[in-house]
């Protein structure tokens, strides 16, 4: 074994049956901890929920044809809606994870459960904290690098 892949925290796990809320929300709790530097520094208070599937009023909103189109969706606390800041910021930041339409794109890809989510979180806190989409692809080599 490696000295990288020995100092590296890992997550071993067999599902024989579909990976439950609590697991997939001690996974993406153990992402958090381990975001890039960018993306860490402004995470610090963010909030994290997981849920089946988007809710209508969500499904609405985003003009969704399936609630497994949308796999997680990043809500800054500083927004009414997007685009139009409140005027007092009290809110928090807050990242949604739908499990249902992760484990659907999960099935179809074949890819590690964690790597995907990973690659999820990034991406959505990424572009909700408004990222370039230069800066989420370097992001997520930086991350595939990690991994390897």
């Amino acid at each position: 074994m490696t000295a990288k892949a020995a100092s590296r925290q890992e997550i071993i796990m067999n599902f024989s049956t579909p990976p439950s809320v609590d697991d997939v929300t001690v996974m993406a709790h153990q992402i958090l901890d381990s975001l890039p530097d960018e993306l860490a520094t402004k995470c610090a208070e963010l909030i994290l929920e997981l849920e089946e599937f988007p809710d209508e009023a969500t499904e609405q909103d985003m003009d969704l044809s399936s609630p497994y189109e949308l796999l997680a969706l990043f809500r800054s606390g500083k927004e009414i809606v997007p685009g139009v800041q409140k005027k007092v910021a009290n809110g928090e930041d807050k990242i949604v994870i739908y499990r249902r339409p992760i484990l659907d794109l999960w099935c179809e890809t074949g890819e590690d459960l964690a790597t995907l989510i990973r690659e999820i979180m990034i991406e959505e806190i990424a572009r909700g904290l408004e990222f370039s989409d230069d800066d989420v692809q370097d992001m997520l080599r930086r991350h595939h690098q990690g991994m390897l």
